[in-house]
């Protein structure tokens, strides 16, 4: 596995790791995470590469590796989606498949509405709300990462401080990262041609429903796994729907 670098659209340095041979899965990560604790620890980028892809695993801006700016200017709208165009560009990918979890799924959301043509992508740990109603998700994060124990979620503010702490991010990179988000409509969905696989944990409605979520794409289906929001990522049968969707 090799890890590289590279200049976004604004000169921000990110990190990606590459490993295998075959067709590019770009794959991103979720929010308050990197790529170690989202693919490569379970076993996903593993199971990828196996499978006979190449997995690119970028580590999202203010996360793992790549630029933790503090500077809220350095997080424009759309900013990660902008991160993700940049990588295709620095890797010369017209080729490729695209795969996210949680916050990274709504980024590759946001990559496709912005013109990203991925031959299949998969959306993992996200829904309905989580595209159609973001702003209410951003608002729980930027509660919970600012009040902590004084949020309105105390003990889910616990989970996500420790979180933070354990992947040594910086909080307020962190809400830079929560205003960039940029909510998606109905109407960018219908513009959306890519096959698609919804895949969620069982007890995952985090960011609102699955299916729910698959209905409101052209060509899309939904399918659920053992697990919640943060145990779904370590579940085999996980890594067995990304490939069994991408070898399709």
């Amino acid at each position: 596995m090799s890890r590289n670098a590279f200049q976004s659209f604004d000169g921000a340095r990110l990190s990606y790791r590459a490993e295998g041979e075959g067709r590019p899965v770009v794959m991103l990560h979720g929010f308050l995470a990197n790529s170690r604790f989202n693919w490569i620890e379970p076993g996903i980028s593993e199971a990828v590469t196996d499978a006979g892809f190449q997995a690119i695993m970028l580590d999202l801006r203010g996360h793992g590796r790549s630029e933790a700016s503090e500077d809220a200017a350095a997080y424009p709208p759309d900013v990660l989606a902008r991160d993700g165009e940049a990588l295709l560009a620095h890797l010369n990918l017209a080729d490729y498949d695209l795969v996210g979890y949680s916050l990274g799924a709504r980024t590759a959301v946001r990559m496709l509405v912005r013109g990203a043509r991925p031959r299949r992508c998969v959306l993992g740990g996200m829904g309905d709300s989580g595209i159609l109603g973001s702003a209410a998700r951003v608002s729980y994060f930027e509660d919970a990462i600012q009040n902590g124990e004084r949020s309105k979620t105390p003990q889910a503010a616990k989970i996500i401080h420790a979180m933070m702490q354990r992947a040594k991010l910086n909080p307020q990179a962190m809400l830079n990262v929560l205003k960039a988000q940029v909510q998606t409509t109905q109407t960018e969905l219908d513009g959306v041609e890519t096959p698609i696989l919804v895949v969620s944990g069982r007890d995952d409605d985090d960011n609102g429903n699955a299916e729910g979520l698959a209905r409101h794409l052209k060509d899309a289906r939904a399918e659920r796994v053992p697990g919640n929001h943060l145990s779904a990522v370590q579940a085999p049968e996980l890594a067995q729907a990304i490939v069994g969707f991408l070898r399709a």
